[in-house]
């Protein structure tokens, strides 16, 4: 009997052990999810919530019913957030029992907190938006992902865009609007001052660079972006492209031709490495940093991305050109999904076939530097200076093509950055960042 009851007592003490357990270890995952939160959200609404239950039972908004709160996450942040909240305001007004609630969460904190969530079959947000397509694969493939494939029509946008979040014949994120990577950017009144004109060779690019050199008060012809390293990778892959043609960036990405490849090594070798040992590139600078610099005549040329319209004072005061021969440009959208968990599946579903198409008209009409991925969208709404964009991106038929390290992504994607930044103060180590490049790749990821 006494042994019997001290057998009672000890297995009650290892319950007892296991609920604190549990739940020091739950605070902790809870705990780790607010640090990967952060406290910024665009709105001025008190909003009104709506009592959960574990089962996550759907609220659904009726003109008499009660109001539903949507968490929304994104990436964007200050003047990008606030052009995104235009979407969020035409959106509340047709539906004013729903209420969105906005929180800025970079791609890197979504990665690291929200598969947390998810195998715990839980979410936090309703809505998610990143620009990481494959890890909402990635997601999708746990089973963590509604799928969209009824939501809205694949055959609406962009091919490569939307190419991208399919897996398994199935549509797992819906494309927003689109940045692309076009070419070197100018300031049209800078050019104008000191006669100058974009290049139409290799050979007038080069000359270009000797002039911008010859001005006083410019440091380097060229000012390289810089932060993780993604604004030199998509130096790097324009001049790709451009010397190596379209199919070159789909096969690098693929893994069908690795960076070691003579023919990749002999574009850097040509084109690329003596223009970085000639000074014709500054050392990296923080991109945003850089941008202000440029505009302050301190740099004449500037390769970024669209969203540097929405960043200078006077986005008609910018243009931009390819290098010579340039047959196709960089273009990537941001991409919402909804969690497999999401507090009110139905609401999240509905606003994510708003944005995904009137929204999108109504975002790039602000000066977000994007343009719409869906095929039904009016030109004509696409604000000025983006307008200016579009309309040369299509008229010289330029073939948009996938960003190579978002493609890839993972832990390879930072590895591609770091090596880049080597290159860039260090050129002559050119066989060795290639040959890590090439070693490190996920040969056996399929990407789109």
């Amino acid at each position: 009997m006494r042994l019997s009851r001290a057998v009672s007592k000890v297995a009650a003490y290892i319950v007892i052990a296991v609920i604190i357990t549990a739940i020091v270890t739950g605070s902790a995952v809870y705990l780790a999810m607010r640090e990967h939160m952060p406290t910024h959200t665009v709105t001025t609404t008190i909003y009104k919530t709506t009592t959960q239950t574990q089962t996550q039972t759907q609220t659904t908004a009726s003109p008499t019913g009660p109001t539903v709160t949507l968490m929304v996450y994104g990436p964007w942040a200050g003047d990008e957030a606030k052009y995104f909240q235009a979407v969020i305001n035409a959106y509340e007004k047709l539906h004013p029992n729903v209420k969105i609630k906005y929180v800025t969460m970079r791609a890197e904190d979504l990665a690291a907190a929200m598969p947390i969530q998810f195998a715990a079959h839980t979410s936090p947000a309703d809505v998610i938006f990143t620009p990481w397509a494959w890890w909402i694969v990635k997601m999708a493939q746990k089973g963590y992902v509604e799928d969209l494939s009824n939501v809205i029509n694949a055959n609406e946008y962009i091919p490569s865009i939307v190419k991208k979040v399919e897996w398994d014949g199935k549509l797992w994120a819906a494309p927003f609007t689109m940045w692309l990577k076009p070419g070197f950017w100018y300031r049209k009144s800078f050019f104008e001052k000191y006669g100058l004109q974009p290049p139409k060779t290799w050979q007038d690019f080069l000359n270009l660079l000797d002039k911008l050199k010859k001005i006083p008060g410019i440091k380097n012809p060229i000012v390289s972006g810089d932060s993780t390293g993604w604004p030199l990778s998509d130096i790097v892959e324009h001049f790709i492209i451009t010397f190596g043609g379209p199919q070159l960036q789909l096969d690098l990405i693929s893994g069908k031709v690795k960076f070691n490849d003579p023919k990749v090594k002999e574009i850097f070798e040509k084109y690329l490495i003596p223009l970085i040992k000639n000074g014709d590139f500054s050392p990296p600078i923080e991109w945003t940093t850089a941008v202000q610099l440029w505009w302050d005549e301190k740099y004449g040329l500037y390769f970024m991305g669209t969203w540097i319209t929405g960043m200078v004072k006077d986005p008609n005061d910018l243009a931009f050109f390819t290098l010579p021969g340039c047959k196709g440009i960089v273009g990537g959208a941001d991409y919402a999904f909804v969690p497999k968990y999401a507090p009110h599946l139905q609401e999240a579903l509905d606003f994510i076939k708003f944005v995904a198409t009137k929204g999108q008209e109504i975002h790039a009409a602000q000066p977000s530097g994007k343009i719409p991925t869906w095929l039904k969208a009016d030109p004509n709404k696409i604000w000025g200076p983006m307008k200016q964009v579009y309309m040369t991106v299509k008229e010289k038929g330029l073939e948009i093509l996938p960003d190579l390290d978002d493609s890839v992504g993972g832990d390879w994607q930072k590895l591609f950055w770091d090596q880049l930044k080597l290159l860039w103060v260090n050129p002559d180590k050119l066989d060795q960042v290639l040959n890590t490049l090439a070693q490190q790749f996920p040969y056996k990821q399929t990407s789109s």
